[in-house]
């Protein structure tokens, strides 16, 4: 045997123990869960990515989290409330089963080995497909619906199922409800067939769609489970799901521009997103529930349980067609009278142009003034162009830079930017759209994982815009909004008006999983393809993609804006409560903290001039019946947080529906009154032109007072 033969041969034999070592020091201590035959369970390259996704967390990502036993039973609470948050399919036998995983869930991630999470996938499947095929059987019942019963439909705060008996009556009750529901919709209410029919079909394409659901379905709801029990922002994607995000980075799909999420079975609207079709029309908005789909003037699909994808992918289309969508607007139970709203759709701009309004107000000095509102859906750039040396590149600065020089040609005495509902988008924009308004100087502080601060400034000296400035933000100003609205403070160069903001402060980076599969593993793979013939990955296997939280926002001042967000100069009251919504409404976000302040020149120091904007804005405010309608509906929405039942007496549900469509329409009418409009009767829609901007309107009442305080 001569040398370099000999060399081959050691080089194989090396490989092959090397590859046995490394799977001994991969398998699990414990038994491997095996499935039965039909059930779903996971692929060696399932595997290697939880395996990589761990690594990951260990080594890179911003959030420094022991991996013990105690975050293995938070991954366990958090994978159980995504399977059944409401508590609606799994008996207290299955859960008292699953407990023995809850400390020794991470060590099993940690292996690659995923049988557990898969075990107790299957079970939840089989118990929903119970459930669903009790349903089945029990809607042709001839229900009472004069008896006066209820129904809990909220069931996060009760026990378990003690057994599938105890299930079936919940479930009996959950079929009455749904029926009655229908029944109540449908122009003839007399009439139960057509609710049979629909209520048939509803369950029939649920336990259609659940029969399809595959491994890669259950893997992608298994590292949401996983990853957000650390980091709501750090998120795994499988190859289709991460495709379908990029599309929507890269701001080129067709829809109807809003982002949808799946709460107790029924789809809910989350954003608006700028330049959609959703976002021009007017008429869909947060936090409504779309429970049917229809295509043109096809009959409606009930979508009420449906996964979210199939729910999407009803709603989104090829540009120029009609999609309808059957909604419970916000605030309103699933009983409520549905509204029926009709978009065209088209291509989803994200990268919507800023634009702009001049009005006109009286000061209590008698004179009139004229005020520029720059509204800015996003933080937008075109880096292709921008990379490619394109001078006509398009950006969120040189729009707004464009329409201050329009506003200046007017002469308008004061400038507000409305970033309400402004989710962020680039930092290199909203670094240099401070720019437009300060001199240079730092702008947002920047933390990596190495605890390496970089402060980013503004490099171009002068001031574009050097006049009175606001900023309206709210509840869904996040990201890059948080950055301009927290700059603009700091400097004490304008005022920030709205409610306190989400409080993202975090930085992700996309990474590819691919890039950074371990050499081990990448022999593990070409292993069990040598072995398993069947197995034949496709060249690089397709492992998906992971968001990664890698840095953290600083305000100048040292202070984060995470969790806390920015807390406005003239504040007004919030409609959607901070422990529902925003940053700390995540159990899993990254906390406040705060670093050193950078060395920046503070512009003015407006705090004597907020006191007394502040009185003279309350002082309008307890004269404002818009205030009071504000204050009356954060009011309602408060008293029915801890409703977790429904009746299901026809008559007293009718009853309650009719008061609650009169209580609208006669605030409705109110607030046209207000405005000069006719009154609608009872069933019309309002017109889209008759929306009134109560907040702006104040807004631009305290940009006046500041104009009056400060020409004293």
């Amino acid at each position: 045997m001569n040398y370099k033969s000999f060399r081959e041969m050691l080089k194989k034999v090396f490989l092959a123990l090397f590859v046995v070592a490394a799977i001994a020091c991969n398998a699990s201590p414990r038994v491997v869960l095996e499935n039965k035959p039909g059930q779903l369970a996971p692929d060696t390259e399932q595997g290697i990515i939880v395996q990589e996704v761990v690594n990951l967390f260990e080594t890179v990502h911003y959030k420094k989290v022991p991996f013990n036993d105690s975050l293995s039973a938070v991954i366990f609470d958090n994978y159980m409330e995504t399977l059944d948050e409401g508590k609606n399919y799994l008996l207290q036998s299955d859960v008292d089963e699953f407990k023995q995983y809850r400390n020794t869930l991470l060590s099993d991630l940690k292996e690659g080995d995923l049988s557990v999470m898969f075990h107790m996938f299957n079970v939840y499947q089989a118990r929903y497909l119970e459930r669903l095929n009790y349903a089945v059987s029990q809607i042709k019942t001839k229900f009472d619906f004069t008896k006066d019963e209820s129904y809990t439909y909220d069931r996060k705060n009760e026990k378990w199922f003690a057994s599938s008996k105890e299930a079936n009556q919940t479930w009996r009750k959950r079929v009455k409800y749904d029926l009655l529901t229908l029944k109540l919709s449908q122009t003839n209410p007399d009439s139960i067939s057509k609710s049979i029919k629909t209520l048939t079909e509803r369950y029939n394409n649920l336990i259609s769609m659940t029969k399809k659901t595959n491994s890669k379905d259950a893997f992608q709801i298994m590292m949401n489970a996983f990853t957000g029990s650390i980091d709501p922002h750090t998120n795994y994607f499988n190859p289709s799901y991460a495709q379908a995000f990029n599309e929507d980075m890269a701001k080129s799909f067709e829809g109807i521009g809003a982002r949808l999420m799946l709460e107790n079975e029924v789809v809910k609207v989350i954003e608006i997103i700028p330049g959609g079709p959703a976002y021009k029309d007017k008429s869909l908005q947060v936090n409504d529930r779309i429970i049917a789909v229809a295509q043109g003037d096809d009959e409606f699909v009930d979508v009420v349980g449906w996964r979210l994808d199939n729910t999407v992918t009803k709603i989104k289309g090829p540009k120029g067609t009609t999609v309808r969508l059957k909604i419970i607007p916000a605030g309103q139970e699933l009983t409520a009278k549905p509204k029926i709203i009709t978009l065209v759709r088209d291509k989803v701009n994200m990268e919507d142009t800023a634009t702009k309004t001049v009005k006109t107000l009286k000061g209590d000095d008698g004179n009139t003034y004229k005020i520029g509102v720059i509204t800015i859906p996003s933080f937008y750039m075109d880096f292709k162009a921008y990379n490619a040396n394109d001078t006509n590149y398009k950006s969120t600065t040189r729009d707004v830079k464009l329409i201050l020089d329009t506003l200046k040609q007017e002469k308008v005495d004061a400038v507000v930017i409305d970033l309400r509902n402004n989710g962020g988008g680039s930092l290199m924009e909203a670094i240099s759209l401070t720019g437009l308004f300060i001199d240079q100087g730092p702008v947002v502080q920047v933390r990596d994982t190495r605890n390496r601060i970089d402060v980013n400034s503004d490099e171009d000296p002068g001031i574009y815009w050097d006049g009175p400035l606001g900023i309206m933000i709210n509840r869904f100003s996040a990201s890059a909004s948080e950055i301009l609205a927290a700059a603009i403070q700091d400097y004490g160069r304008g005022l920030i008006i709205g409610t306190q903001s989400y409080g993202k402060g975090t930085v992700q980076s996309a990474i590819d999983m691919a890039r950074v599969i371990s050499p081990t593993n990448r022999l593990l793979l070409k292993a069990k393809a040598k072995a398993d013939k069947s197995f034949v990955p496709q060249g690089a296997p397709e492992f998906g993609q992971i968001n990664l939280t890698m840095a953290k926002f600083y305000r100048i001042t040292g202070s984060s804006t995470q969790h806390k967000g920015v807390m406005p100069d003239i504040i007004f009251p919030m409609m959607f409560p901070a422990d529902k919504f925003g940053e700390s409404s995540e159990p899993s976000a990254l906390h406040w903290d705060q670093i050193e302040a950078t060395d920046f020149n503070v512009v003015a120091d407006l705090a004597p001039l907020i006191d007394t904007l502040e009185k003279k804005h309350e002082k309008r405010m307890q004269a404002s019946p818009e205030y009071q309608y504000l204050l009356d509906d954060i009011q309602h929405l408060k008293e029915r947080e801890n409703e977790t039942a429904v009746t299901l007496q026809e008559s007293k549900l009718k009853k309650e529906r009719e008061e609650k469509e009169n209580r609208s329409l006669e605030r409705t009418n109110a607030r046209r009154k207000l405005q000069g409009l006719e009154p609608i009767k009872k069933g019309e829609s309002s017109p889209k032109e008759a929306v009134y901007d109560f907040i702006e309107d104040e807004s631009l009442n305290v940009m006046v007072d500041m104009l009056l305080l400060t020409a004293q």
